[in-house]
């Protein structure tokens, strides 16, 4: 679940981390009166879940009332990369020494925390790694033993941050590290993290992503949760109660168990080919599942081909095979299927679909065959 900017500032400042004032905005009078009330000049910010809000002209300065207006009005309405402003957050502007870039998130292969930290902040992170690399320090932390004092001075010193702002720091990341944690973070980047006028350092702007697993250890993420945005193929997706992330390769999967699903995602990888979803039936393949999950694959215009990936154990596979049949009956595909069907009554399954082979069905004995096979149908459809 990503988070606005304006909801990761109050998500880090719920775990002690000080933030600047703001106010949020859905029109242009909200606007003024925040500003108003929260002194110039101030800052006015897109919310949208998308980088590169200042290139875009989504972030800018106002210096007093009749300026902020004519700046709330041409942010609010502005498209970001595919994403419509209609929220703004009007904080109090900050003079800047020093801009930092520091983030918290997961290193799956490494089975651990990773931090980020480099003293070359306010620019994409992605420019600093190609062109100075060595700016950008990298500290795994074992999620058992976690982070103490001395593990993150060394470090803050090894990044080249000033001096006199170490200690202020130290204790800034502590915090963002307890927040990350306890929080049931997936990621927390903070860029820029500054060093102020004042030498204070403050956070300045907020990404976090928390895990949705998480929900039901933080009813006080429910606002956070009204506000999330979906594509119009994952919102289908959560209306139908299916398991379903949406991805931009042109293979549509469907399988059932995690487990299964992930792992047709990397041999259709494998083969060549790129999945347009990650799509799970859990423990379930009957007609109205298999509906579902076809109407909403159907929907993507990306994909030119649908591999179904079945693994028989406490569902028959004769029982998903009619399940199949009753769904083809009911949903007119816009790409060809290629079904591979394993375990209890297989063969029976195979037989009850054999009927319907054609150009735009295929059934196949092997995971790799039939990955193979909607590779190819997706490529000659391309071409």
């Amino acid at each position: 679940m990503d988070l606005f900017e304006y909801q990761g500032k109050q998500f880090i400042a719920a775990y002690g981390v000080e933030v600047a004032d703001g106010k949020l905005a859905t029109s242009l009078e909200e606007a003024r009166n925040n500003g108003l009330e929260i002194g110039f000049p101030c800052v006015v910010k897109a919310q949208v879940h998308a980088g590169g809000r200042g290139k875009a002209g989504g972030i800018k300065v106002a210096k007093d009332e009749a300026e902020l207006k004519d700046i709330a009005k041409s942010i609010l309405g502005m498209d970001i990369k595919g994403h419509v402003v209609d929220r703004l957050w009007i904080e109090r502007a900050c003079e800047i020494d020093k801009e930092y870039y520091v983030s918290f998130t997961l290193d799956r292969s490494a089975r651990m925390y990773l931090l980020m930290l480099s003293s070359k902040g306010g620019v994409e992170i992605e420019e600093v790694s190609k062109l100075d690399p060595s700016a950008i320090i990298l500290r795994h932390i074992d999620p058992i033993i976690g982070v103490d004092e001395s593990f993150l001075k060394e470090a803050v010193q090894e990044a080249g941050i000033e001096i006199d702002a170490i200690d202020d720091m130290v204790k800034v990341l502590t915090l963002l590290y307890r927040a990350f944690v306890d929080g049931d973070a997936d990621l927390l980047e903070i860029n820029p993290l500054i060093l102020d006028s004042s030498g204070k350092i403050r956070v300045l702007d907020a990404k976090v992503t928390l895990d949705d697993n998480a929900n039901f250890r933080h009813p006080e993420w429910a606002p956070y949760l009204s506000t999330v945005e979906y594509d119009s193929r994952e919102k289908r997706a959560k209306e139908l109660g299916l398991n379903y992330i949406g991805l931009s390769g042109s293979i549509g999967i469907i399988a059932n168990g995690a487990g299964l699903a992930m792992a047709t995602l990397d041999v259709v990888n494998q083969v060549g080919g790129s999945a347009a979803n990650f799509l799970d039936l859990g423990g379930s393949a009957s007609a109205d599942t298999m509906v579902a999950a076809l109407e909403v694959i159907n929907d993507d215009e990306n994909v030119r081909a649908i591999l179904v990936n079945i693994f028989g154990g406490i569902v028959r596979c004769d029982l998903v095979a009619l399940g199949i049949r009753e769904a083809l009956n009911k949903v007119t595909l816009h790409s060809p299927i290629v079904i591979r069907l394993d375990g209890t009554n297989a063969d029976l399954a195979y037989e009850l679909l054999r009927p319907l082979v054609s150009e735009n069905l295929r059934l196949e004995k092997t995971m790799v065959s039939a990955a193979n096979k909607a590779v190819e149908i997706a490529q000659a459809k391309d071409c």
